[in-house]
């Protein structure tokens, strides 16, 4: 026990320090930006009718902070940020980014944990399934499936079922709220209407993520039925399902696992493109809005940072988790 405890403590410093590293990449490449977000704010002003002078400039760099050195402005940063979860103001928005956030990231991480979830969920049984079986119909069905998964772009499905839902019922089935509910406060019913809408969003990303995952477990599992361990368990009597799930499929699984991080990642970098055709409103479209068009940079910092916290969290849970299920994984990481 004192050894875990041991690996998980080293685990956690790990992802702190991973933390303050993405931290201060996100924060550097902030101020790589031609610019200083005084001037980008000012400069914002003037295409709005305001005259701007260099003395407005110093003085709202002085007010920001921004004439204080490097070291200094990135301190400040990562102490508001871990200790008091603040992120500051959005550049050219001039609004507290927690409170631009607030809902939207928090939507847009459970629509991808949704698709990354249902994405497993038909991965992991189809992909043992077809690497068992040996029916050249269940296998090619399943296989082009999958072919299709990975070949068919998520925004050009999104494109294809909006059409098909105009067409078919009268309703593009974009935003993530009917009008009545879009700025009511959050209650049952609200919800209620989220989730049927939040479906199409997930559905998509969870396309190719599944058809990934399933070509990924597939490959496991014919690499591992082929070995010695599983023909030896198979002239021991044990067959069928048990014989699947308790020795190819459950050392097939830890990689798996262990790719939980990349796909997350994977699936939230496609959707501010998803969330472009569908007008969703949430943080991978703000993410969008801010990099491509306003280039608010302390808000896209925010945003990526926050995302990298999410995948690095979970990565440390996939870490503890292999190694309480598989003790080759303990023993390894534990020496």
């Amino acid at each position: 026990m004192a050894q875990f405890a041991q690996f998980a403590l080293t685990r956690a410093v790990l992802a702190l320090i991973t933390l303050l590293t993405v931290s201060l990449i996100v924060f550097t490449l902030m101020e790589l930006v031609p610019g200083t977000c005084a001037e980008r704010y000012l400069a914002f002003k003037n295409t709005q009718g305001s005259q701007i002078t260099l003395a407005d400039i110093e003085a709202e760099e002085r007010r920001l902070g921004l004439d204080r050195p490097f070291p200094v402005r990135w301190g400040s940063w990562v102490y508001n940020v871990f200790v008091h979860g603040e992120f500051g103001d959005s550049c050219i928005l001039r609004l507290d980014i927690n409170q631009l956030l607030a809902d939207k990231f928090w939507i847009s991480l459970g629509i991808c944990l949704a698709a990354l979830i249902l994405s497993y969920a038909i991965a992991v049984p189809v992909g043992i399934i077809t690497a068992s079986s040996t029916s050249a119909v269940t296998n090619n069905s399943l296989r082009l499936i999958s072919y299709l998964g990975l070949a068919l772009p998520n925004f050009l499905l999104a494109l294809i079922i909006m059409l098909l839902s105009t067409v078919l019922f009268g309703d593009s089935l974009t935003g993530l709220f009917s009008k009545e509910y879009r700025d009511a406060a959050w209650s049952w019913a609200k919800f209620g209407d989220f989730l049927s809408r939040a479906w199409l969003p997930v559905f998509i990303l969870g396309w190719s993520a599944t058809a990934f995952a399933l070509q990924t477990v597939r490959a496991l599992m014919l690499d591992e039925i082929g070995k010695l361990y599983v023909t030896a368990a198979a002239a021991r009597g044990v067959s069928g399902a048990t014989l699947l799930w308790r020795y190819p499929a459950k050392h097939s699984l830890g990689p798996v696992i262990n790719s939980l991080g990349f796909d997350l990642n994977r699936i939230f970098n496609e959707l501010p493109i998803v969330a472009l055709i569908l007008t969703l409103t949430e943080a991978g479209a703000l993410l969008f809005e801010s990099l491509a068009r306003s280039n608010d940079q302390q808000l896209a910092g925010a945003i990526i940072f926050l995302l990298t916290a999410s995948i690095v969290a979970l990565n440390f849970v996939t870490d503890i988790l292999l190694a309480l299920i598989d003790p080759r994984v303990r023993r390894g990481m534990m020496g």
